[in-house]
């Protein structure tokens, strides 16, 4: 992990940049899946499954058989921990729902809101040597909640052309019952044009590497809808005199280790903090199982020395990280200046992994600085919002010369006319 030392300002846009993979490479092996997908259906989806993921599949779909087996293959107490979760966010999201309030912005003229679901979504859970099962839930639920009427559900599967038991557990405790195995580009390309078995959808969810990044970019040329443009995981934290560098270093890893085109960065106006939290880290890096993947991503990332913590704070807007963790005795009194950030975690013992899995807030959030223009997901990502509104005889006529002064001056004259002929069979 670099350290840099009380960096110039004319030098922190350059101390921001994410690791990325070449976006010509990543153009090409885009545009050949997606083309032999629309072509080849099932059986293109089935060849680059065997050819990226090493798995020789006769069917697509998962087997009913494989969801029921997978209720008996996870430990009670793991069953019992899912639930918490799965209750913390259904509690969480529910609340967002919104209530229809009726405004009458002129005497006999009413205007509202409403929410209607998103009729078909795709959800998109990386597998392979870290099964996402927590996505399950932080997806499926909201769109449950939101009444969208189809979830297609598809995950890469293991060498054998399973997927991972806890994933489909967990897409069966929420009622997820299309399932597919298929990763990577392929599946997004599956989920944007359909296939045999996969139904094309009207919006896609869910995180991934830089190649399922570009696809899901890829897919929005194409008239299909995405949850916004996140790449590999990250967190910043900006930690003072107040923090404890061991609950640091643990947090810097738990998002190193996702994938070694993860970052971290720390930020801290303490040299001994800084100090401290590095010793701590390549301590506790030593007892991890992904222990190589975790290093490769902290050859990426960086602790920085800044003057104050204002500037710890301006720092983490330009770099406007996907998680954000506070570890400061006051946080609170900083968080009316952070401005860019998917999700925030206050103080000593608020965690980022209590909001990866169970605390309810969503773990899908924007990543690589698009925090600065994009909200992590909702309630609101499955929904779309109507306007209505009803003027009576009165509100037509309270508002109607404005509209027929302002159709004119702008010559649509048959805008106007579509007033004065109601106003006329008033008279």
């Amino acid at each position: 992990m670099e350290k840099i030392l009380n960096p110039p300002k004319r030098d922190w846009q350059r101390l921001t940049a994410r690791p990325a993979a070449d976006k010509t490479q990543l153009a090409d092996v885009v545009n050949k899946v997606f083309d032999a997908v629309k072509i080849g259906g099932d059986k293109a989806v089935m060849r680059f499954t065997k050819e990226f993921d090493k798995a020789d599949l006769d069917s697509l779909k998962v087997n009913p058989t494989d969801i029921f087996n997978a209720t008996t293959a996870l430990t009670p107490d793991l069953k019992a921990a899912i639930e918490i979760a799965k209750n913390n966010i259904e509690k969480f999201h529910a609340a967002q729902e919104d209530k229809k309030e009726i405004i009458e912005t002129t005497q006999g003229v009413f205007c509202w809101r409403e929410s209607r679901a998103i009729n078909s979504v795709g959800i998109y859970i990386p597998g392979g040597s870290a099964p996402l099962f927590s996505t399950v839930l932080m997806l499926g639920i909201p769109a449950k909640l939101a009444g969208c009427k189809q979830i297609i559900l598809c995950s890469p599967p293991d060498y054998n052309g399973k997927i991972h038991p806890t994933i489909l557990y967990t897409a069966a405790l929420i009622g997820i019952t299309e399932i597919f195995c298929a990763g990577g580009i392929q599946a997004i390309a599956a989920m944007t044009y359909g296939t045999e078995t996969i139904s094309k959808v009207d919006k896609i969810f869910g995180p991934g590497n830089q190649y399922v990044t570009a696809a899901k970019q890829h897919t929005q040329a194409l008239g299909v809808a995405i949850d916004m443009p996140a790449g590999p995981s990250e967190v910043l934290v900006v930690a003072n005199k107040d923090c404890v560098p061991a609950f640091v270093a643990a947090d810097l890893l738990s998002q190193a280790e996702h994938g070694a085109d993860s970052q971290v960065i720390l930020l801290s106006d303490n040299m001994n903090v800084i100090d401290e939290t590095v010793i701590a880290l390549n301590e506790q890096i030593k007892s991890l199982p992904r222990k190589d993947i975790a290093e490769q991503a902290l050859s990426k990332s960086k602790a920085i020395l800044l003057n104050d913590m204002d500037e710890c704070i301006q720092f983490s807007n330009m770099y406007a990280p996907e998680h954000l963790i506070l570890a400061t005795n006051h946080a609170q009194a900083i968080t009316k200046n952070i401005t860019n950030a998917g999700s925030v975690f206050l103080g000593n013992f608020s965690c980022e992994s209590a909001g990866d899995y169970a605390s309810g807030t969503n773990h899908t959030l924007p990543t690589n600085g698009y925090a600065r223009n994009y909200s992590g997901v909702s309630l609101d990502s499955f929904v779309k919002k109507i306007t209505f509104q009803e003027l009576t005889a009165e509100g037509i006529k309270n508002l109607g010369p404005a509209v027929e002064l302002m159709a004119e001056a702008e010559a649509l004259f048959a805008h106007k006319n579509a007033v004065t002929i109601r106003l006329n069979s008033l008279k």
